[in-house]
């Protein structure tokens, strides 16, 4: 028997940095999932789209895995919506986070920076898009209280990055540092630069843990369909 195919769908941007990352992760995933056919799909700004990538399979059986880092709006509406209209036989899959792995390969971009999470005197910011969902943002306060001395700050959301960074300072922080939640590069983690006025890590980007993680999701959303449709 086939395995389903793997749409990998990302939210998609006008920065082509991260298209030529989610399409990195995508091969990696192709690489460590050999026989199984693994396509990109984007929400917006690129192509091909969600909707087109569905409709292109036929009757194929396919599962949906979201690269995304957080439940928010795309999540829970954007991509359920999509699926119901053009393949409702289709599952999803959870998104990525906030799956312990993930926060490993942050810690590893930011000894990329030859820092590390409990270093004497280092205040670091857990910098993520935000969202106006209250819960999303919650997750990562509760990923960065796994971290000594580190704070959540949010690009589009309360706090800001600069006030997590003066919260920090207040707290007797005498270096700080930006840790990146964000799955790839773009003009939100440009943002996270401009504000931080301290080093950034990279984006967690095309790395093997969060190949296998996508694969994880994949074959548990598959397991979960099947048992349910037995």
């Amino acid at each position: 028997m086939t395995a389903p195919v793997l749409v990998a769908v990302a939210h998609g941007s006008r920065d082509p940095r991260s298209s030529t990352t989610v399409r990195a992760l995508v091969d990696l995933v192709r690489e460590r999932a050999p026989g199984t056919d693994v396509r990109p799909a984007f929400l917006d700004f690129d192509h091909p789209g969600l909707t087109d990538v569905l409709a292109g399979l036929g009757d194929r059986p396919a599962v949906v895995v979201p690269l995304l880092l957080g439940s928010a709006y795309h999540a829970r509406v954007d991509i359920p919506a999509i699926v119901a209209a053009t393949r409702p036989d289709v599952p999803v899959a959870d998104v990525l986070g906030p799956d312990p792995a993930l926060l490993d390969v942050a810690a590893e971009r930011l000894g990329e920076l030859g820092l590390t999470p409990g270093d004497p005197g280092l205040g670091i910011v857990l910098a993520a898009t935000g969202s106006t969902h209250a819960a999303a943002n919650e997750v990562v306060h509760r990923l960065a209280a796994r971290w000594p001395g580190t704070l959540a700050g949010f690009a589009t959301a309360t706090p800001g990055i600069g006030h997590a960074v003066a919260r920090l300072r207040a707290q007797g922080a005498e270096r700080i540092a930006v840790a990146s939640w964000f799955l790839a590069p773009g003009r939100l983690l440009d943002r996270v630069h401009e504000q931080a006025g301290a080093p950034v890590a990279e984006a967690l980007g095309a790395h093997p843990a969060i190949a296998d993680l996508v694969i994880t999701r994949y074959r548990r959303a598959l397991t979960s369909h099947l048992l349910r449709a037995a």
